[in-house]
């Protein structure tokens, strides 16, 4: 016959052993890091910047209240800068408008349901034509939507950059001479050496700083007229540095990539939606 202070203490191990195992299951998973550099100093420069650069949600101010139904459409690029242009469509940012909305508490239609007529709803909201859009607005689950929303990137260019460096030759070459013209040949090998050293110190540091601004429209479903408009602006910096000395170098290199500036200025411009047109 069990004690029954044992069958009681095996009762909370039972119980305590449950909610282990359920707040394991609930927790997001983690991910190992294969790296053959994982958590060295290189490792901890590079992860400490990619921390700086990684996706944060935003807490939208009216995100408990629902918003109206809507459909992102691909915007426009009116930059003609190359680098943006290989990089990025209309449609990568109308996927990111998509997200940051139903993260607002949006009624976000899927682009997918208009299928092969997604060029022709586009088109009519561009040139205006209520009639056309009237025509798609009858189908299915589109019926229920009241607003189109589009982001444009009217502005992805490179304002400033900026260098400095140094480089030691022409100092150890000067040291060297001194050492030689020391009269000894305890001096000349003094000199050689402190040349020798000086002249490897190179250090180069370099930042560039972009500006990207993106705009947004509200257009009424049914008519195709602009609600609304807003416009928003971010700075980029990229920057690398580099040191070596006797043979030792370490650099670095980094800064936020154009995809999370576009991300962070739809969240910008969502955020603005969120608190003025719900």
């Amino acid at each position: 016959m069990c004690n029954p202070v044992s069958m009681n203490a095996l009762r909370l191990a039972a119980a305590v052993s449950l909610v282990v195992l359920a707040a394991a299951a609930q927790a997001q998973p983690t991910f190992g890091n294969p790296s053959p550099n994982a958590g060295k100093e290189t490792s901890q420069k590079a992860n400490a910047a990619a921390d700086q650069a990684i996706y944060q949600p935003v807490v939208y101010t009216n995100a408990a209240k629902k918003g109206p139904a809507l459909i992102v459409l691909p915007g426009e690029i009116k930059s003609n800068n190359a680098t943006f242009m290989q990089k990025f469509t209309s449609n990568n940012i109308a996927d990111f408008g998509e997200l940051e909305l139903s993260a607002a508490n949006f009624q976000v239609l899927e682009r997918t349901n208009l299928g092969p007529l997604l060029n022709e709803f586009t088109l009519a909201y561009n040139l205006g034509d209520p009639q056309a859009a009237r025509k798609f607005l009858g189908m299915g689950k589109l019926k229920s939507t009241k607003y189109i929303v589009k982001f444009d990137i009217l502005k992805a260019e490179q304002v400033a950059a900026a260098q400095q460096g140094f480089d030691g030759r022409a100092l150890g070459n000067m040291a060297g001479l001194l050492g030689v013209f020391g009269g000894s040949r305890g001096a000349a090998q003094a000199g050689t050496v402190a040349g020798a050293g000086i002249g490897s110190v190179q250090t180069s540091e370099t930042t560039g700083v972009w500006i990207i601004g993106m705009r947004y429209k509200i257009l009424n479903a049914e008519t195709t007229e602009q609600v609304a408009n807003g416009y928003a602006e971010e700075k980029m910096e990229v920057g690398t540095t580099s040191t070596s000395v006797l043979g030792v170098s370490q650099s670095q290199q980094g800064g936020v990539s154009l995809d999370t500036m576009v991300q962070r200025l739809v969240q910008k411009t969502v955020w603005d939606i969120d608190n003025k047109y719900k």
